[in-house]
């Protein structure tokens, strides 16, 4: 349900469960994170990230969270390929982004976004807690005042306010999100081996 994407050093993995709305289970994740360790041995240069459908995807499957998967560490393993990844990660959002989900977009380097998709996290409402790492990146990109408005006060913000808030990077049509993601990758793309991985360590 991972779709590998590969066209010479960018590669896109997209969430391929468009009938359950990118639901992710513990298979789909555990295919994430294999994902990018091939990808990682393919010396491949950027990720794009997406889904399939209108939603990028509405977090975790209900079913598979009343058996433990709230709680599993697939969660922390699949974000944090991601954030490993020494090559650049663009999340290409097709739609909503929800719950657990988030974490694999706060582990890209850059997010854009469809006009119509929403961003939530309601871990508050629901009685989970957020996975380990995704309060420290969510507070690092939005501070920590908006971390709380969507973690605590489960606050569900649109694309421009997600714009506004330092959420996602870009709003662009449906239409031409690959298209705009792949053209994000350009410099990348171009620069020499290494170069990338060696500006990403000076961002910390």
């Amino acid at each position: 349900m991972i779709e590998v994407e590969r066209d010479g050093r960018i590669w896109t993995l997209r969430l391929a469960r468009a009938e359950k709305a990118n639901a992710l289970t513990a298979a789909m994740l555990a295919a994430l994170a294999a994902a990018v360790a091939e990808a990682v041995r393919a010396e491949v240069a950027v990720l794009v990230l997406t889904g399939a459908g209108a939603v990028f995807s509405a977090g975790a499957d209900l079913g598979e969270m009343r058996t433990g998967l709230g709680v599993n560490p697939l969660w922390e393993r699949a974000s944090g390929a991601i954030a490993g990844f020494a090559g650049l990660t663009v999340a290409a959002l097709n739609g909503t982004l929800a719950g657990g989900a988030m974490g694999l977009a706060l582990a890209c380097d850059l997010r854009i976004a469809v006009p119509g998709a929403e961003f939530f996290y309601p871990v508050m409402r629901l009685g989970y807690l957020p996975q380990p790492s995704d309060p420290g990146r969510l507070a690092a990109l939005v501070g920590p005042a908006r971390a709380r408005m969507i973690l605590l006060a489960g606050a569900r913000i649109g694309a421009e306010e997600a714009l506004a808030w330092g959420l996602i990077d870009r709003i662009v049509p449906a239409e031409g999100l690959i298209e705009a993601a792949r053209g994000l990758a350009a410099d990348a793309l171009a620069a020499k081996p290494g170069h990338l991985a060696a500006v990403k360590r000076m961002l910390g």
